[in-house]
């Protein structure tokens, strides 16, 4: 961002989305061509060279007219907006929102500062996870989360399904489904207050927010922040534990065990030689002996080397320790490695 691009920033924003034809834009609309929804920046990729393609039942863009790999170093270096209006906003309103939701996911949400979100998991019975989610606390009487486009429809059956329930009691907590609304993921930038709502997060291993905006203004805004940007360009596709397991959440007494006796299995990073490892590809110690499965992987443009993410036998989920993973028949070296794979630059306040 220039210096002093930030107040500017927020006065054009102001000035344009005062002007707006609210009634030309609509949210969501289908593809003459197919049953695919587009989101209300779709003529936006596409005029700037993005190639769609379908994601959870949407037309995303995979790649503009950079490659893949530029785009990944680039918001790595500087930075990159990403529009993630296909994914799911909702509120929860009401004195008992906090109870109630901490009923369903793992994070400490009572324990969170207004204006502070975090990374969670929506839990099931058996303590397994159903998705995972961004939540932030706007009052101890507002809660925001966003659920993934693809388990959109189960996610909300879940919710609904206890709401239900909790409402029965004498809970109090409504709730609101944000159709009316976009979202941008402005990622690796320079965390300071800014002039429209947003909340931290990190979940592609840099700082960034997340941006809930009017539909009707989402266009400009990201017009905005791309021309008052310098390198940002668009981006494609303990105790405290303890405490809220035996606050009981869904699956909490499962989880509780895991804790007290520690995992049968552990999640770990992994390098590889030999192709790309992907999902399900067989983990096994040099002896040939099982160890467990890769859950996802593909090449590093930052390392240049392939990563991947798997579960492993407890035991052998050191760092460093030796591996085979078996891809399409055939067996390659491999090693554990901590993540994250690449260093992080969080901002940190003095």
């Amino acid at each position: 961002m220039r210096g002093g691009g930030l107040w500017q920033l927020g006065r054009s924003i102001t000035r344009r989305l005062a002007h707006v034809d609210k009634s030309a834009i609509s949210r969501r609309c289908f593809a003459s061509e197919s049953d695919l929804k587009k989101t209300v920046l779709y003529d936006f990729h596409v005029a700037n060279g993005g190639k769609m393609v379908p994601f959870a039942g949407w037309s995303m863009p995979i790649q503009y007219k950079d490659s893949i790999m530029d785009s990944t170093l680039n918001c790595r270096e500087n930075g990159s907006l990403f529009d993630v209006s296909h994914m799911c906003g909702l509120s929860l309103k009401g004195k008992d929102c906090i109870p109630f939701l901490e009923k369903l996911v793992i994070a400490d949400v009572a324990g969170l500062a207004p204006g502070t979100g975090t990374l969670t998991i929506l839990t099931n019975e058996k303590g397994g996870a159903i998705d995972d989610s961004v939540i932030a606390k706007v009052t101890n009487e507002h809660i925001y989360l966003v659920v993934n486009a693809g388990c959109r429809d189960k996610d909300l059956a879940h919710i609904e399904e206890h709401m239900k329930a909790f409402t029965s009691k004498g809970g109090d907590v409504s709730w609101h489904i944000h159709d009316e609304r976009s979202l941008l993921a402005l990622q690796y930038f320079c965390c300071i207050p800014i002039a429209f709502m947003g909340f931290p997060l990190r979940y592609t291993g840099e700082d960034g927010f997340e941006i809930s905006v009017p539909s009707e203004n989402a266009v400009d805004l990201a017009k905005a922040i791309l021309e008052k940007s310098e390198g940002k360009k668009q981006g494609l596709l303990g105790s405290r534990k303890r405490r809220r397991a035996e606050g009981g959440f869904l699956g909490a007494e499962v989880i509780l065990k895991q804790i007290e006796q520690g995992p049968s299995i552990r999640r770990v990073g992994l390098f590889s030689a030999g192709p790309p490892a992907r999902g399900h590809s067989e983990i096994q110690d040099e002896n040939g002996q099982n160890l467990g499965e890769i859950t996802s992987g593909g090449f590093s443009p930052c390392l240049k080397k392939n990563i991947a993410m798997g579960y492993v036998k407890s035991g052998s989920h050191k760092s460093g320790t030796k591996v085979k993973l078996v891809i399409r028949g055939k067996s390659y070296d491999g090693s554990v490695t901590k993540m994250p794979f690449v260093p992080n630059k969080y901002y940190k306040r003095s």
